[in-house]
């Protein structure tokens, strides 16, 4: 096979190296700690970096404040350009609408991010610092 010919359908490529040429993370490392570390889901399930993507499978993605549930359309072994990288996935309906309800919630508090927990040690030290520096408390 030529290099100017494509591969047949039925290639076999990892989940990292898919999330990597469709262009949701800049390196194939940080697609492997952001599965490692529960920020992607393959099918419902946990995903692993060596886990083979389908045509057709559900994928959700975390990315920083953001979740998208994406439905893989087509299959890539190379990064290209994100136009190109688009046609690789679409996004579902209702993820869309969550997250523009998200952003128009965020832009309501003025930019403030709701937590839903209470700040740790770190955290109080932070707002204590920032507080001294705006406030001069």
């Amino acid at each position: 096979m030529s290099k100017t010919e494509k591969q047949p359908a039925s290639q076999v490529i990892r989940l990292d190296k898919w999330l990597w040429a469709a262009r949701f993370y800049k390196t194939r490392s940080l697609c492997k700690d952001a599965i490692d570390g529960g920020k992607v889901s393959y099918n419902g399930s946990k995903g692993k970096a060596s886990r083979s993507v389908e045509v057709g499978a559900t994928l959700t993605l975390k990315l920083g404040y953001d979740e998208k549930t994406i439905i893989v359309k087509a299959l890539s072994e190379q990064r290209r350009g994100a136009p190109e990288a688009q046609l690789l996935y679409e996004e579902t309906a209702e993820s869309i609408e969550k997250r523009e309800k998200k952003a128009l919630q965020h832009k309501t508090l003025g930019g403030r991010i709701m937590s839903d927990h209470k700040p740790n040690k770190k955290e109080r030290r932070d707002i204590k610092q920032l507080k001294t520096d705006i406030f001069g408390l």
